[in-house]
C-alpha cells in the first residue's frame, strides 16, 4: 500500500501540471503514454521490443496519435489514417520477410493494440485541445467510478460481475461507482459548464461514459487474463503499467468525442 500510494503521488505531481499546461506537452506525454502501452502488449505476446514488427507497432501508434496540426505538412490526398494503413502493410509484408515466424495472427493482434490505444490516446490530446475542463471531466469520471466501485463494492458487494474476468468486481460495486460519478461529475460541470451542452446531457453523458469505463476496464482484464498475466507492466511500481492505469480512459475518451458530436 505504502508503494502504491508514493508511486500515484509522485505520477500526479507529473502528470497535472503536464495536462494544465496542455500544448505541445500533453502531445510528448500521449505519445510516451502510447509507446508504452504498445510495448505492454507486445511484452505479453512474447515479442522482442527491438524486432521489425515493434519498431513498426511504435510508429503506427504515433501516427494515430499525433494531433492533426502535427500531419498538416502532408499531401491533401494523404490523410493521417491512409499513413497508419501503410504501418499495417508493412506489418503484413513481414509476415512474408519472416517466413511466417511472424504470423497473419500476430499481425491482426498488434494491429488491434495500435487502433485500441493509439485512438484512445489521440482522443486525450483531442479533448485537451478543446479545453481543460473537458479533459478533467474525463478524468474525474474513471477516477469517482474506480473509486465508489472499490467502496461501495467492499461495502456492500455480494453479486460478481464478471467472475470469469475480473473476479473481485460485483454488480453493488460497479451500480455505485456509476452513481458516485454521476453526482459528483454532474455537480462539477454545475460549476464548470461545457460549451454547447446543458447539463441534463452532461447528466446523461456522464451515465454513459461510466458505464463505458467499466466495460474498458474489464476488457483489459480479459486481455490480461488470456495472456495469463497479473499486470500488464511495471513501469508503476504498485499499481502495473501504463493499459492498467489508462484502460478506462482508452474507452472514455472516444466515447465522449462520439456523444458530444451526437
Amino acid at each position: 500500500m505504502r508503494q502504491r500510494v508514493i508511486t500515484a503521488v509522485v505520477a500526479l505531481l507529473i502528470f497535472i501540471p503536464i495536462i494544465v499546461m496542455g500544448g505541445i506537452w500533453v502531445d510528448i506525454a500521449a505519445l510516451a503514454l502510447g509507446i508504452v502501452a504498445i510495448s505492454e502488449i507486445l511484452v505479453m505476446k512474447k515479442k522482442l521490443l527491438i524486432s521489425p514488427e515493434s519498431i513498426i507497432a511504435y510508429l503506427g501508434v504515433c501516427s494515430l496519435i499525433l494531433p492533426d496540426a502535427w500531419t498538416s505538412f502532408l499531401p491533401g490526398h494523404i490523410s493521417q489514417n491512409f499513413v497508419f494503413f501503410l504501418f499495417v502493410l508493412m506489418l503484413l509484408l513481414q509476415t512474408v520477410l519472416s517466413r511466417n515466424l511472424f504470423s497473419f495472427d500476430d499481425a491482426g493482434v498488434i494491429v488491434l493494440g495500435m487502433l485500441y490505444i493509439g485512438m484512445g490516446f489521440h482522443y486525450f490530446v483531442a479533448a485537451r485541445g478543446v479545453g481543460l475542463t473537458v479533459l478533467l471531466y474525463a478524468l474525474f469520471i474513471v477516477w469517482v467510478t474506480d473509486s465508489g466501485a472499490y467502496i461501495f463494492g467492499r461495502m456492500f458487494g455480494k453479486h460478481k460481475l464478471a467472475p470469469r474476468i475480473s473476479p473481485n468486481k460485483t454488480w453493488e460495486g460497479s451500480i455505485g461507482g456509476s452513481l458516485a460519478a454521476t453526482i459528483l461529475c454532474t455537480a462539477f460541470i454545475a460549476f464548470y459548464p461545457i460549451a454547447g451542452h446543458s447539463l441534463l446531457q452532461m447528466f446523461i453523458f456522464t451515465i454513459i461514459l461510466s458505464i463505458a469505463g467499466q466495460f474498458g476496464d474489464l476488457i483489459e482484464s480479459a486481455l490480461k487474463r488470456y495472456y495469463g498475466v497479473k499486470d500488464s507492466g511495471k513501469i508503476l511500481p504498485g499499481h502495473g503499467g501504463i493499459l492498467d492505469r489508462f484502460d478506462s480512459l482508452l474507452f472514455v475518451l472516444p466515447m465522449l468525442h462520439l456523444l458530444a458530436v451526437i
